[in-house]
């Protein structure tokens, strides 16, 4: 979906992965200011929720973008009354606009229209009604760099953990029977480079965890 944004200033809905970054790319393009990265972490505020990236991954990442992050914690029950205090703080800050990442999920644009409703923060949608192969392939030809750090044990195999997104990576998701997009949550990304990062980052991989169905990276110093 193409906005003018031109001059807006604007915070991302950061998840560390390929789908926000991509989002942020795309409001840059079009003219948008990011001022802030929003990351909405667990309870004990070490890792994010979802991708369960730790505050260190993260925090580079921000250094890289030149982007500030600001970090919230919350459980679920807590979140959407978490998002809601970060948005209003975002708002007296002069930020008027939001970037989020989502590709075709109706009820989570949805969720996410009612709460930035609420704040009178205009919601950004740049992957919207996106062919997801198509975004995938856009991802690759800009040259994003992307690392596999979460899965879902029943969808793909933990050997799949630390591949990075490329089309054979690609090509063997969709081998296995999943949508390669990832949209529904079969796994999540951490990005390490890209065009809109100053250099490439190493991800301190330390093994790999199980949590309930899912698997994750683990992360060292």
């Amino acid at each position: 979906m193409i906005e003018d944004l031109a001059g807006w200033e604007l915070f991302c809905s950061w998840s560390g992965g390929k789908d926000s970054c991509l989002a942020l790319y795309r409001a840059v393009q079009q003219g948008g200011v990011p001022k802030a990265l929003l990351t909405v972490m667990e309870e004990g505020g070490e890792v994010s929720r979802s991708h369960s990236l730790p505050r260190s991954v993260l925090e580079e990442q921000s250094r890289l973008l030149d982007i500030p992050i600001i970090f919230c914690s919350a459980t679920w029950d807590e979140y959407e009354a978490v998002f809601l205090e970060a948005l209003g703080k975002l708002k007296a800050a002069g930020i008027d606009a939001g970037v989020f990442g989502d590709i075709d999920v109706e009820d989570h644009r949805d969720w996410v229209h009612r709460v930035c409703d609420t704040e009178d923060v205009r919601p950004v949608h740049p992957l919207w009604q996106c062919s997801r192969r198509d975004l995938l392939e856009e991802f690759i030809d800009l040259g994003v760099e992307a690392t596999v750090v979460m899965l879902r044990n029943d969808l793909l195999d933990e050997s799949f953990l630390g591949r990075r997104i490329d089309r054979d990576t690609i090509a063997e998701m969709e081998r296995a029977g999943i949508d390669a997009s990832g949209e529904l949550g079969e796994y999540h990304t951490a990005v390490i480079g890209g065009p809109l990062f100053s250099s490439s980052m190493r991800l301190p991989e330390a093994g790999q965890k199980t949590r309930a169905e899912y698997s994750f990276l683990q992360f060292g110093a």
